[in-house]
């Protein structure tokens, strides 16, 4: 690499101008972002990025999923493109930096080299994935799962959300619905920039997370079915009560997740009484659970524990669970040769820096099992991520851009 490329660095000021300026569409109160993927103000971020792409003299297309590819070419276009990027897409209340930095560092990247007039010998491939998060369609991260075949584009178009709205409604309904075929963007490798989304760097003062492993993700739907009652003249022992039952449900969880700790971790995220009332013994709930860790033998111990616990909790009480398991994501295990590239990165521009396993799922676990990937990861605000109450500081995220930077020139080398 020349010294040019050596001791190149991204334009901070820059990159942190556009975090914020990406921030106002879907800006909330509290000063985080409601961003629901394929939504009005995913459009207007989109038309931004697309923008900016166009303007830094990258090729933008976009697939039939609506996930956006900037290409900046290389001298030897025989080659694939070395892929970097995340998702612009947030949670109901998400916060500034979850996916956006990644996305916005890609582009900083792009930016960086144009600037120095650096060409790389093989091109460069930004990566706008769509629905990462999961929140308005399931399952999150569905457009890197059929980029590499987990799903067919059918089965995600077809998918709803909680208004019966369909992918491809959506799509059309904010002209994103590409024309390129899934998976026709072919990408040699891929490294995705995040936040950390949890305290260990900030805790350990560590200012790169260099990532080489990621949780297994469990996801099931259940569906408690008892029997609505009055709530004055039903005694206790005849109830058969569904919003008790997924209290132990719920604390069922929490125990088996105790009993794997610490390499397993478990949530109730959502639950919802049909047809709720204050005077009514609840009769049906709907709920998900989501359980994780990087070891595949606790994976298989966590299924096994759940079915066995709400299988016993439902005969004691009298009442019946479904539980399916939706969606299994093995767990994820890096690149060696491409984390070893992160950490050479993150070591020649003297930053602090450890190996960690991404507790969150992401686009690069998908992509692994098809292509070398590697993740660098920032510190967050005492770890707080998935809320609008998300922070990172300006010299992390300039630090995890410019380890970025120089983990692509090292994949795409440098055209002499």
């Amino acid at each position: 690499m020349s010294r040019a490329a050596s001791n190149l660095q991204i334009d901070s000021a820059r990159l942190w101008g556009t975090i914020h300026e990406t921030a106002k569409f879907g800006a909330t109160p509290k000063g985080g972002v409601r961003r629901l993927t394929l939504s009005a103000e995913d459009k207007q971020v989109r038309d931004w990025f697309r923008k900016a792409c166009e303007a830094a003299g990258l090729e933008v297309k976009v697939d039939t999923l609506g996930s956006m590819f900037a290409l900046r070419k290389g001298r030897d276009m025989t080659k694939p493109p070395v892929g970097l990027g995340s998702h612009l897409d947030t949670q109901p209340t998400g916060g500034k930096y979850d996916g956006v930095l990644g996305t916005l560092a890609a582009l900083e990247v792009a930016r960086t080299l144009n600037d120095a007039g650096i060409e790389t010998d093989a091109p460069i491939c930004i990566v706008n994935w769509t629905n990462e998060e999961g929140s308005r369609f399931a399952p999150a991260m569905m457009a890197s799962a059929a980029y590499v075949g987990d799903f067919t584009t059918e089965d995600i178009l077809s998918r709803k959300d909680a208004a019966n709205v369909s992918v491809a409604e959506a799509l059309d309904a904010i002209g994103y619905r590409g024309d390129v075929p899934v998976g026709n963007q072919k990408l040699g490798s891929f490294v995705e920039l995040h936040i950390e989304q949890g305290p260990i760097l900030e805790a350990e003062s560590k200012a790169i997370g260099v990532v080489d492993s990621g949780q297994g993700v469990l996801w099931y739907d259940g569906k408690i079915t008892g029997f609505e009652s009055h709530a004055g003249s039903t005694p206790m022992p005849l109830r058969r009560d569904a919003l008790a039952t997924l209290s132990e449900i719920v604390l069922a969880v929490e125990a088996i997740a105790k009993r794997h700790a610490p390499n397993a971790v478990g949530t109730i995220g959502e639950a919802v009484i049909a047809n709720p009332s204050r005077n009514v013994i609840p009769g049906e709930i709907a709920f998900t659970a989501d359980l994780r860790s990087s070891d595949d033998a606790i994976m298989n111990a966590l299924d096994r524990d759940l079915r066995a616990a709400v299988a016993e909790i439902a005969k004691k009480r009298k009442v019946e669970v479904a539980l399916d398991l939706i969606w299994r994501k093995p767990p994820t295990h890096f690149d060696p040769k491409l984390v070893d590239a992160v950490e050479n990165a993150a070591k020649a521009l003297g930053y602090s820096h450890r190996r960690i396993t991404s507790g969150a799922g992401h686009d690069a676990c998908n992509l692994n099992t098809k292509i070398p990937t590697a993740m660098v990861f920032v510190p967050c605000k005492d770890g707080i991520s998935h809320n609008e109450l998300e922070d990172a500081s300006q010299a992390d995220c300039t630090a995890g851009a410019n380890v970025l930077l120089h983990t692509v020139l090292a994949l795409a080398g440098v055209a002499s």
